[in-house]
């Protein structure tokens, strides 16, 4: 116990219970009475933080404190270790389906008269993006007097499509926008 401008601080407990950012379980629960919450979630009332412990070993858990801000603090009788798994699990969960939302449509740029090397390099480079798991927009603006031969720019976005057959499939055909036609590439489910 550590006093410092007269506010008393017991760094044991504090460190202890922050360690894993978990909660208070058990002994370390400082509240003289605590409301108590079963295992099966049925409210038990408000007992002494040594009788609600004596019921948590009697029935096998761990008692641990869930709200400490409530009137009286909250504690619930459960499975510390099992609660910690869970949540554990649950985040990695949520990861990842953070990480399958947060994946970016890559856009490269192709022209009617694109050269055989330039075409390559990003046929390279989008098969790259698509093992990773990241769509493909593939787009050719037409200039001048191009817009009178769109059936060439769509030649070249297919054979664009065929290059990249082995890692992605067509989400969206191309489709001449104005002066732009486009097609979505999306990874393969097998890759």
């Amino acid at each position: 116990m550590h006093f410092f401008h007269g506010i008393r601080y017991d760094w044991e407990v504090f460190v202890i219970a922050n360690k894993d950012k978990g909660l208070f379980i058990n002994e370390q629960i400082r509240a003289k009475e605590v409301m108590v919450i079963g295992p099966k979630g049925e409210q038990l009332g408000i007992k002494s933080t040594k009788d609600a412990l004596t019921l948590a070993t009697y029935a096998g858990f761990d008692l641990v404190l869930i709200n400490q801000n409530g009137n009286p603090p909250v504690c619930k009788i459960m499975d510390y270790n099992k609660y910690k798994y869970e949540n554990k699990k649950k985040q990695k969960e949520n990861m990842k389906k953070q990480r399958e939302a947060n994946l970016e449509m890559k856009e490269y740029r192709l022209s009617v008269s694109i050269d055989v090397h330039d075409f390559d390099t990003r046929v390279k480079q989008a098969s790259k993006y698509l093992e990773k798991g990241h769509r493909i927009k593939a787009s050719i603006r037409f200039r001048g007097r191009e817009m009178a031969h769109t059936d060439l720019g769509k030649q070249v976005l297919i054979r664009f499509a065929d290059a990249l057959n082995e890692y992605s499939t067509i989400d969206q055909k191309p489709i001449l926008e104005g002066r732009n036609m486009t097609m979505i590439l999306i990874p393969k489910k097998d890759k």
